[in-house]
């Protein structure tokens, strides 16, 4: 029977782009319109993303990338998760009295990596040139784009910190007072970093790929850098400890790292691969929870049933215990993913599944494996009161709490007519995050808040190391052919919202959008991977769309149960090749997100 849906499924032959943004979708399906493949389509439609959702990313931010080409087939992964400075060390952190990186600053800075990722799939993949890409991003950034309600709200409750500890942020984003929703707002210091990549590219000459290599020189070793680093060291930033502090990113750190192309990781589920990053992001969870769903028949179940519910919820409780035990950067840790993956593995861990829900964290026992959990501080912490003599800090410390809850992440799909697909979850550098650096027009990433400061467990803070990333963009093949590209913005939520659209369209029949649209729901039984870490066990949480029946049938079995907004959970997009048909389709919530194509 077809779903109630809020738009239709779209349907082309040319090519389809979906993204959380209708800016980004329409830029993204520019580019295919005059003649750019979906890996070009991609770059214009990410560096978009940048300046209309800058509360939920940046130029400043990160992006792990899957991509499929459709001469090859192949499957790869561009990580553009930048790392760790040289002098961010856990004795640092707990000489300056601090439990826990703070979630807000330049404390928490890694790598920007964002850029570099883009520019390798430009360069390797795309064929048109970085002025054409950026033509779209740059045009908003100085002529204007309407303000989402969510990010004039966003610029409302940080105003007092901006003016008071962040002026830079001010300059920009207060320049006119708070901004209204819908109003045209420009960010024309960007814009000028933008213009200067592109003539900096262009005025090296060469070929196409040359004048890429120049603007990836000019970011990572060139006035970028300099600015980043000047910044970092001489300026006191106020945090979520209470205090201020300069950042530990430099220079040289940027110099030295560069984005990474790696295999991807996956696994075989009802005829389909889905295929993830490595454990350096929290993508084989999803791994893992479908070897986990693997051990039942979800044949018997309907999704809107408790039962249904209750297996899903059990099963990412005991994948993402997993990734609090295992995961971490594989170039410093060693994950045993065989191990966790396996068919034995899995069949003793869906025993622990029964009718009750459970309030226990409970990972896996791995031989050779020691699988340490960080404790979290008890009791109140010196690094999160308030310095006396200081009648501001309480109010911006209450600013940067709230706004943390708002840095949150983008996504977009890709499909050209040549089979060439994309799926890429671009965040970080978020408005709400860091200050903005001056003469550049964006903050920085605070990524680092995912490290643990406990030498003994796998997502330990180390110079170099790669934070164990939320972001995890998703590509399926069906019957060993590129299929489905797809994920979601979410934090912790992503790979739970957008394993709910795949279950829902593999075994249910269900559209993309009829799977986009369905009430969604998640747990926050497990760490959260933001500051300050905190856990809800047996928390599940669903929209108020969900029968009243099953809710109480939840409860009934140990579940506990917050309802929120009817359309308030999940901001998935999905496109897929069926054959020589293209289709696509975004989520409503928020009114933002859009899928095109023809």
């Amino acid at each position: 029977m077809p779903q109630f849906t809020t738009r239709p499924e779209i349907l082309g032959t040319f090519g389809v782009v979906a993204s959380t943004h209708w800016l980004a979708t329409s830029a993204g399906m520019r580019i295919l319109e005059i003649g750019g493949n979906a890996f070009d389509a991609a770059v214009a439609a990410g560096f978009t993303l940048q300046v209309v959702e800058p509360h939920l990313n940046g130029p400043g931010g990160e992006v792990p990338i899957i991509i499929s080409s459709g001469q090859s087939g192949q499957v790869q992964v561009i990580c553009g998760q930048g790392v760790a400075p040289q002098a961010a060390t856990i004795p640092y952190f707990k000489d300056l009295g601090l439990t826990l990186v703070p979630g807000t600053g330049l404390l928490p800075a890694v790598v920007p990596g964002a850029f570099d990722a883009w520019m390798i799939l430009l360069r390797d993949h795309g064929t048109l040139d970085l002025e054409t890409v950026l033509e779209p991003a740059l045009g908003y950034a100085e002529s204007g784009y309407p303000l989402v309600p969510a990010i004039s709200s966003v610029i409302e409750q940080m105003s007092d910190l901006f003016t008071v500890d962040w002026p830079s942020s001010a300059e920009i984003y207060l320049a006119n007072g708070i901004p209204a929703p819908g109003s045209l707002f420009r960010n024309r210091e960007l814009a000028a970093t933008y213009r200067r990549l592109v003539s900096d590219s262009k005025n090296a000459g060469g070929s196409r790929e040359h004048q890429i290599e120049a603007a990836r020189e000019s970011w990572y070793r060139g006035f970028i850098a300099e600015a980043i680093d000047l910044f970092c060291r001489e300026t006191a930033v106020l945090d979520t400890s209470g205090r201020r502090h300069t950042g530990l990113l430099r220079g040289d750190d940027l110099a030295t790292w560069h984005a990474t192309v790696e295999d991807p990781v996956t696994y075989d589920y009802h005829n389909h691969t889905l295929c993830k990053t490595g454990p350096w992001g929290q993508g084989p969870v999803a791994l893992q929870h479908l070897a986990l769903l693997n051990q039942f028949d979800l044949s018997e179940y309907h999704p809107d049933d408790p039962d249904f519910i209750h297996l899903v919820v059990e099963t990412a409780k005991l994948a993402f215990a997993d990734r609090e035990a295992f995961y971490g950067d594989p170039d410093f840790v060693a994950v045993p993913l065989d191990h966790l993956l396996s068919p034995e593995y899995n069949a003793g861990r869906a025993q622990l599944v029964n009718s009750e829900a459970s309030l226990s964290l409970r990972p896996g026992h791995v031989p050779g494996y020691s699988g340490t959990i960080a404790e979290l501080p008890v009791g109140p912490d010196e690094s999160t009161s308030p310095g006396e003599g200081e009648p501001t800090v309480a109010s911006a410390i209450d600013a940067l709490t709230r706004g943390e809850r708002h840095g949150d992440t983008c996504h977009l799909d890709v499909i050209d007519r040549w089979g060439n697909m994309v799926s890429a979850t671009p965040s970080g550098g978020w408005l709400s995050s860091s200050p903005v650096i001056p003469g550049l027009g964006f903050p920085l990433t605070t990524r680092g808040q995912m490290f643990w400061l406990d030498e003994n467990t796998a997502a330990s803070l180390a110079p170099g190391k790669r934070p164990r990333t939320t972001l995890t963009p998703s590509l399926a093949l069906r019957d060993g052919e590129p299929y489905l590209a797809f994920g979601t913005p979410g934090g912790d939520q992503q790979d739970q919202w957008s394993l709910h659209v795949f279950l829902k369209h593999l075994h249910y029949g269900m559209n993309l959008q009829e799977a986009i649209d369905t009430p969604d729901f998640h747990t926050t039984h497990f760490r959260s991977s933001f500051y300050p870490r905190a856990s809800n066990p047996g928390q599940v949480i669903v929209e108020g769309r969900l029968d009243p029946l099953t809710v109480e049938a939840l409860r009934q079995r140990g579940h506990q149960i917050e309802v929120e907004a009817d359309w308030s959970l999940g901001r998935c997009s999905a496109a897929a090749r069926d054959g020589g048909l293209l289709r696509a389709a975004a989520n409503p919530r928020q009114m933002q997100g859009y899928a095109v194509g023809r």
